[in-house]
């Protein structure tokens, strides 16, 4: 059995009180009548927009992406400044919003954001070629310099924002985009792309290091022409997710879908799958989210499958209405549904407890009744399930208040559930 796998199923079944859909199991227990709706796109799920997008405070949405250089943090050996990363999170933050964060060093058409001092090295030489015809900057990974600051990098921004409720979820690669490939211009292994020694050594540091954030990598890391994850299937142990950048393309049932099950398909139950709207026609972007499909293939039974919890459409605003735009948001992630809601006084409360959605929620979550939290935590509640969860609380009232806390979340969010709870209910 996989090893996360193992401790998460014994964590569960230490923590949790999981019993037959009866109110019988809890005696003495009163049924209390409970009646709530999911009113707005949950945290940490959705349709995702840039940062630098005019519509990010327009529609319902919670989740606000961008590119990062890691030349804006440092510039000096072992100088990092932290500011433009904390402006940027600030600013996502009083919008109501939380971040997915990606650093990048090659961009199509783009200077490499390779320090400054690294560059100064006398044995550090980038390569300079094209790529989809624009003259592109590439870093050069035999540096050892380079591979010890990625490393130092990523390990002082986990001891940093590992717990930051202002970021989501972190994205991170190599290649052009940091979506783990070149697919045109100069590729060299070990030169402008790491060697498969230095990302096994970093994926496993990577596993180290957070903790509380879920980090993802693209699926083109499946290609063992680039990674090592082929070679080496231990590797897939390690909790990290999948984004997928090409997510509604025609081709999408073959060459995207053989990477998503190279990593599993049941990858979603341990870290998140994410994602971006195709961009390889103008066609995908305007009909990705239409209705009657794309392809032979709709939004919704494409998110159920691989489990999104989130996907970057920066565009659909200029090609759907807000009120589609939810809707497709609402079709990912987790989805809390109360299914009882049972109370004692001088004892406390129980609640059946569902997951409607398509995925779990990637961050600790309790229910709360008159701000008393379980033990519980949602974050294990995978889709389709439901468990019993109980609250002790010796002083709950008589018309306690039952919510969801999460402590990962920025002012102006909430966690909401569906509840249709009748004294008659069964």
């Amino acid at each position: 059995m996989n090893k996360y796998f193992l401790i998460s199923f014994l964590a569960l079944a230490v923590s949790c009180t999981v019993v037959d859909d009866k109110p019988q199991a809890y005696p003495g227990y009163v049924r209390k009548p409970l009646s709530s709706s999911i009113t707005h796109v949950q945290p940490m799920t959705g349709i995702v927009l840039w940062t630098d997008s005019d519509n990010v405070k327009k529609g319902d949405i919670q989740l606000e992406f961008s590119y990062m250089l890691y030349s804006d943090v440092c510039k000096e050996k072992d100088v990092f400044d932290w500011s433009v990363v904390d402006r940027l999170l600030d600013q996502v933050a009083s919008r109501g919003h939380q971040a997915v964060l990606r650093f990048r060093y090659t961009y199509v058409g783009k200077k490499c954001a390779v320090p400054d001092y690294i560059k100064a090295l006398p044995d550090y030489e980038e390569t300079v070629g094209k790529s989809e015809g624009r003259t592109t900057y590439f870093p050069d990974w035999r540096c050892t310099e380079l591979q010890r600051f990625h490393k130092e990098f990523y390990r002082l921004f986990a001891e940093r924002y590992d717990q930051d409720p202002r970021i989501a979820f972190i994205e991170t690669g190599f290649g052009l985009w940091a979506e783990y490939h070149i697919y045109d211009g100069p590729f060299k292994l070990g030169r402008t792309f790491p060697s498969k020694e230095f990302q096994k050594e970093f994926t496993l540091a990577m596993k180290e290091w957070f903790i509380h954030t879920p980090w993802l990598i693209s699926i083109d890391a499946a290609d063992r022409k680039y990674s090592p994850f082929s070679a080496e299937p231990e590797l897939l142990d390690v909790p990290f997710g999948v984004f997928d950048d090409s997510f509604m393309c025609e081709e999408h049932d073959s060459y995207n879908r053989t990477n998503w099950l190279f990593f599993g398909k049941d990858r979603y139950a341990k870290a998140p799958a994410g994602g971006e709207f195709s961009y390889y026609e103008d066609y995908d972007q305007k009909h990705c989210l239409d209705a009657d499909g794309i392809y032979g293939r709709t939004f919704e039974d494409e998110a159920a499958k691989y489990h999104l919890t989130f996907i970057i459409g920066n565009d659909q605003p200029r090609y759907q209405p807000w009120e589609r735009i939810n809707e497709a948001s609402k079709a990912m992630g987790y989805r809390f549904q109360v299914k009882d809601f049972l109370v004692k006084k001088g004892s406390g409360a129980a609640v059946l407890v569902a997951n409607g959605g398509v995925a779990p929620l990637y961050h600790d979550a309790f229910l709360d009744v008159d701000g008393v939290r379980s033990v519980i935590n949602l974050r294990s509640l995978m889709p389709g399930d439901s468990l019993w969860v109980s609250i002790d609380n010796p002083s709950i009232g008589d018309s306690p208040v039952l919510s969801v806390a999460c402590d990962r979340l920025v002012p102006g969010q909430e966690i909401e559930f569906e509840a249709d709870v009748t004294a008659a209910s069964k």
